[in-house]
Order: C-alpha cells, then structure tokens, then sequence
C-alpha cells in the first residue's frame, strides 16, 4: 500500500507550446510558487533556470529540453521544459516517450500556432493527456473564446474550459474557478491570489458557463451523466471526478488560463497538475509487463545523455524497481552491464545526489558509459527491452572541417559526442569529397551544433552552405521486367530468376511489396530475400544517388535451381532487378518542402508575398488582424536558407516566422536536370 502511495504522489509532465508561447515562463513561475527558486527567472533578462544553456540564453528560445524538480500539495512534480522551434522536435519527442502527462500553452492571442498543432500531434502519438493553459491574457488582442475555439477546430479535441478572466487585456487580474464557482484575484506584484466570491457582475456568465461546462461533461462521461439526469447538476467532487477521467482517457483536454508573466493564473494551475494529470501508477504497464511498482525489478529508460564539466550524464524514466549508487544494471541495447556511481536529482544545470531513485522518477546517473538515448538498463536478472523513442531523419547538411589540420581529431571526437548527446544529428564522410557531412533537422538545429563545437569543444571550424536532403520517386513504373542473377565460380553456384513489376506506391507509402508468384516457383523465404534485397536498391537511387521513396514492387514471377539457389541469391536478384527497373522507370526528383507561418506588420505584406514568391513559395492562407498579416504558405526548404535575415530586413525587423516539415515535392526541372 505505500508504495502504491508514493508513486501516486509523483507526476512526471512536460510543457509544450509554440515559440514564445510562454514554455519557460510558464515553468519559472512553477519553480517559484513551489519554492524550489527564491526569485522569478526571466526570459527577456537571461536569469530563467530552465534555459541555462548561453545559445538560449542569447537566442532567447529554449533549444535543450531541461529536468527540473518541484513539490506542491504533498505532490512530487517532475517537469520538462521542452523546446517550441520545430528544429529541435526530436528533444521534445524524447521527452514525450518518458511523460506521463503535459501542459500544453497557447498564446491567447495567436490561439493554436503551427508547432503547437506539431506537438499536440506526437503528445497525441504517445497517448499523454493533457491540461491547456491560454496564456498572456494581459496581452491587447487576447481573448480566451478565441483561443478555445482554436483547440476545437484545429486540434480535434473538447476543450473544457473551467474558468471564465476576471478583466480584459490590461485589466485581467484573475479568474473564476467553474468547479468551485470561486474567484481568485491577484493584486500588482502579489505572489498569491485572493479567494473570493464570485463578483456580481460576473455571475451570470459564470453561471451560464458552469451549466455549458456540466451538460458537455455528461454527454462525455456515464457516471456524471446519471448524477446530471437525476439532480440537473453536478456536484463539485463528481465534476472534478470526471474531468480527470476525461483527461485520463484523452476524451476532453481541460483549459485554464491566466498570464505567466504577470504570475496571475499559475496557482490553480499546479492544482490542476495535481488533480487531473496522472501518477505512474494511473499509467497503463510498459510493454503491457513492467507496472509501476517499486518492489519489481529494476527497469528504465536512458532518454537523454549530457557531457557535463563534471562527466557524462545519462537522464532515466524510472518505470519499475528502485536503483541506487553502487548497483550493476544491464544495457540490453549493447548487452554490457554498467555500474551507476551517482544517482542525481536534477535541477536543469544543478544536480543534486539521493540515495535512490524508485519507480515513477525522472533522474540522472553516473556511470553508464556507453549508454546511448532510447536504452533500455534493468536488472541483469530481469532483461526487458523497452520501445525506444523514434528519431525523425534529417533533412539539411552541412559539411565541416576543422581550421587547423591539427584539430581533425578533436574535430571527429567532439562530433561523435554531439552526435551520442542528440540522435537527430547524423555525422558522415562523403565518399565523393571526402569531407565530413553533419546532418540535422533544420538550418537553426545546424548553427547551434556548430556553435556548441566552437563554445564547448574551442575549436575553430568552417562550414560548407547548407544542402537539403533530396529524395528520389518513380512517377511511371516498368511491369514484367525480368532478371536472372547466375553465377558459377568453382564451388557452390548461385541462381536466382525473379520477375517483377516496378510503380508509385499507394497512399504516399514509402515503399510496398508483395508477391502474386503461385505453385510454389519461388519459396516463402525467397520471396523475403528479394523485399530485402529490393531496400537494399533503396538507398541510392538512378538520379543522383538519393534516397528512393514511394514505391511499390511486386514479384511476379521467378524460377529455383535444386542446388544452387539461396536467400543471398535472391537477395542479390532483388537488388540488382529493381536497379534495372528504377533506371527504365521514370524517377522524379523530391525536395523537401516546409509550411511556413510569417507574421508581419500589414504595410509589410506585400513585400512579403513577393519574396515568398521569388523563393517558389506557395501561399495557402493570409489573414489580418489588428494591424498584423499572417501569411501561410508552403516553401522549398532549400530556399529558406537565410530567410530570417531578409525577413527582418524587408520589415524592419518586426516580421518573424515559423516553420515545420511537410513532406517533399517534385523539384523543378531545371533542377531534375542538375541533380541527374
């Protein structure tokens, strides 16, 4: 029963938004309330404790996701403060893996913001509820209603809102709370609220909304639909009841709102976390096997790794079992056993050592040393591997070399290392060039790892223009196209006949395979060898030597011999025949494309439209409001390379953008021609 206890006393949450949103305001005046801080950190002043890292602090934007710790209500609260620039997306899906519930904060006037929609969509992935905070209500232009109706329509859920501001813009200065039918005032500077009632002027409208607020929870949930078909009403405690289970069951995601900032809003909403997010032990077993339970044996998850001035640090979800100095742990990824010399609670850039760290904890440990992001460690008596998060491919490339001939080695450490600290980052030679290749997700993703070589490791480096990752497609297949794979050097020969048809894969699949061979002429485990030898063919394909996508084969027929056929020689068949086919097809070049959102003053538009027309941009939506245009539009990511720079210029500063991946599209001819 205590231990049942402890991990219900324990909630693990992330906070996500868009950029400037409000992630890391919103955490710094969590680490305040909570105590854990004695003074409130700033974004604007570089003092916040989440964004320690110098390139945030000049930039301004969290770029690393960072741990911290809290207590509030009897409640331990492990918190994440994620990145909002779509570069640094695969720090916030590492951090989703290992969550058991978020905060999601919307700018109350912008509403839903494009890498809002990108990180509700991989929270909704992962099945991790959520609370929403509508933030910046003191802002001009804010309005909550709005804001709402954005979570509505643009991310296909039921936003329950369970406050109603108490002011407008400049005048907020609280909120009523719909479930207790409460108001909470702060005064200028005040730490905390008042608790009053609700005002006169407010309690029709606060009315209006507790009974919209009831009737939609109903219709949602059995136990208050009975409670409201008997009473017309729901008491407080069965509302609170079953706002949580909505929340749990991802059915409804309860908003609250306030100003961060202004530290008006923030308390109720620690009450929230408390009352309507999950413990570990709400959450459903992992793998279906391991439960949250400290008693069982030891398992965890390694989600991110840091070099630090002090040593290597390895930050684990603890899902089971208990862990301590000194322990053995299994690596099941490697299969190597590592001893933990520390056991941390972290505190961003601070640390802190404990004992042990149970089920239900997000700490970090050293020791492990070859221990890499998405690695399982448990109990050597009790292996497990658990899903490990996923890694998005990269799509821009730099190449990079060291001033000094006497700094390759450095050079090829320190990029190993960073590498081993994000996955998303990819290092290679070019076979052609020889030089040395760092792929990322994005131009920003790219300047910050350089950055990170010139600040942390002192090496002085050069870096190449910026190369998008190119993709290569059939547009026109081949049918019938036979190859025979023969060969016959002395010993054991090998053949292989294989028939198959070549066409652009259905539903934008990135590669389909199937068979229609009957009476047996080519085996089942044949039949597997050519579909691994047609991804080999895969990766380089006729045009330029790219990635080839959106294909579908199909093997039609094919012949054995008794003695010399084998899986390798059909593997090899399968290679070599799609070869064939791709160069007799028609392949079509892919670049990627990106979906841009620029913000800029409405004087500025028209300069705007036809930039992005000059970088073959493909404007899809364009509104105005309040004197601001928001212009939407799709963009060759190759053409946005240094488009931050123009934009300030042709704005005078005032304009900004955003960007998130949308896939790839034909690139033009002219650059078919080029890249072939």
């Amino acid at each position: 029963m205590r231990t049942t206890q402890l991990t219900g006393l324990v909630r693990n949450l992330g906070i996500l938004a868009h950029v400037d949103a409000g992630k890391t305001t919103v955490t710094e005046r969590f680490l305040y309330l909570t105590g854990a801080t004695h003074k409130r950190g700033e974004v604007h002043d570089g003092t916040t404790v989440t964004d320690f890292d110098p390139q945030e602090r000049d930039r301004g934007i969290t770029i690393f996701a960072a741990a911290v710790s809290c207590d509030w209500a009897g409640h331990r609260i492990n918190l994440i403060d994620t990145p909002g620039h779509v570069d640094f997306s695969d720090e916030v899906e590492r951090s989703l893996r290992v969550l058991d519930g978020a905060v999601a904060v919307f700018d109350a006037v912008a509403g839903v913001e494009p890498q809002s929609e990108t990180v509700w969509r991989q929270a909704d992935r992962h099945g991790v509820p959520r609370l929403a905070f509508v933030n910046k209500l003191d802002r001009a232009g804010a309005e909550l209603d709005s804001a709402v109706e954005s979570i509505r329509t643009r991310l296909g859920t039921v936003p329950l809102p369970v406050q109603l501001p108490i002011g407008r813009e400049d005048g907020f200065t609280g909120v009523v709370d719909l479930v207790r039918m409460r108001a909470y005032e702060w005064a200028d500077g005040a730490d905390t609220y008042t608790d009053l009632p609700v005002p006169d002027d407010l309690r029709d409208e606060a009315l209006r909304r507790r009974r919209h607020l009831e009737e939609t929870v109903a219709e949602l949930h059995p136990g208050a639909l009975d409670e409201f078909c008997e009473r017309s009403a729901l008491s407080e405690a069965t509302l609170t009841g079953a706002l949580r289970d909505l929340t749990l069951g991802g059915e409804a995601v309860v908003v609250l709102c306030g100003s961060a900032y202004r530290n008006r809003g923030v308390e109720p909403l620690l009450d929230a976390v408390v009352a309507y997010l999950p413990a570990p032990a709400d959450m459903p077993p992992v793998r279906g096997e391991v439960p949250a339970d400290p008693t069982a044996p030891f398992t965890a998850l390694a989600f991110k790794v840091s070099a630090t001035a002090t040593g290597r640090m390895t930050y684990l979800r603890v899902y089971a079992g208990t862990l301590g100095k000194g322990d053995t742990v299994l690596d099941t990824t490697t299969g190597r056993t590592e001893r933990i010399a520390r056991v941390l609670r972290v505190q961003a850039d601070r640390a802190t050592e404990v004992d042990v760290a149970r089920a239900g904890d997000i700490v970090a440990v050293v020791g492990p040393k070859s221990a890499r992001a998405g690695a399982t460690l448990c109990d050597p008596a009790a292996p497990v591997v658990l899903e490990p998060p996923t890694t998005a491919d990269p799509v821009v490339s730099v190449a990079v070399e060291a001033r000094r001939g006497t700094d390759t080695g450095r050079l090829a450490t320190a990029l190993a290392r960073l590498s081993e600290e994000d996955p998303s980052l990819v290092v290679r030679s070019d076979p052609e060039t020889g030089q040395t290749v760092l792929s990322g997700l994005g131009e920003l993703h790219l300047e910050v790892a350089v950055e990170k070589l010139r600040r942390d490791r002192g090496l002085e480096v050069t870096v190449g223009r910026p190369q998008v990752a190119y993709r290569e497609t059939v547009t026109k297949g081949v049918t019938g196209l036979l190859y025979r794979h023969v060969k016959q050097d002395g010993g054991a020969g090998q053949f292989a006949h294989v028939v198959i048809d070549v066409e652009p894969a259905p539903d934008g699949a990135e590669f389909a395979f199937s068979s229609v061979v009957t009476g047996g002429r080519v085996p089942q485990e044949y039949v597997r060898a050519v579909e691994a030898g047609c991804r080999d063919a895969l990766v380089e394909g006729p045009l330029g030597g790219h990635p080839v996508t959106g294909v579908r084969v199909t093997l039609t027929d094919g012949a054995t011999h008794p003695k010399d056929s084998s899986e390798m020689a059909f593997r090899t068949a399968g290679r070599f025949a799609l070869r064939e086919a791709l160069r007799a097809s028609v392949v079509t070049l892919l670049e990627p494309v990106a979906d841009v959102t620029v913000t800029v003053p409405a004087e500025s538009v028209g300069a705007v439209l036809g930039d992005l027309a000059a970088r073959r941009g493909r404007v899809t939506d364009q509104t105005t409001r309040a004197g601001t245009a928001v212009v939407e539009a799709t963009v060759p990511l190759a053409e946005l390379f240094g488009y931050a720079s123009r934009l300030r210029g042709r704005t005078q500063g005032r304009g900004t953008f955003t960007t998130r991946p949308a896939g790839y599209a034909p690139a033009p001819q002219g650059q078919q021609a080029l890249r072939g």
